[in-house]
């Protein structure tokens, strides 16, 4: 069992950053793949990025390729998501997930634990 709880949500301008965290806990940490997902007033939960076990490998979608960055700290039991010049676009439910597989994947059916989630606003 892992309990995700994610922070760092908040209202933010065109251009601005935001860094997200979640915070995980239990010993297991490192034994999964962590994703990040956002889900839009409106619309569908999509896929924002994912880290392996390690860190050593991420994937992401192609919106926020070049501008979101995630990372984590084994150590702290944390993942995180820098987000870089945000767009209202990028105004969002922000959800980490955990998977129990190595794989990279945006697929959500892969991730077997996820936080409540934190809303990010980006303001035009």
């Amino acid at each position: 069992q892992v309990q995700l709880v994610e922070s760092g949500g908040g209202l933010v301008q065109t251009g601005g950053s935001l860094r997200l965290s979640c915070a995980a806990s239990g010993r297991t940490f490192s034994s999964y793949s962590m994703g990040w997902f956002r889900q839009a007033p409106g619309k569908e939960r999509e896929f924002v990025a994912v880290i392996n076990r390690s860190g050593g490998n991420t994937y992401y979608t192609g919106s926020v390729k070049g501008r979101f960055t995630i990372s984590r700290d084994n150590a702290k039991n944390t993942v995180y998501l820098q987000m870089n010049s945000l767009k209202p676009e990028d105004t969002a439910v922000y959800y980490c997930a955990a998977a129990e597989s190595d794989v990279l994947t945006g697929s959500s059916v892969w991730y077997k634990y996820w936080g409540q989630g934190t809303l990010v606003t980006v303001s035009s």
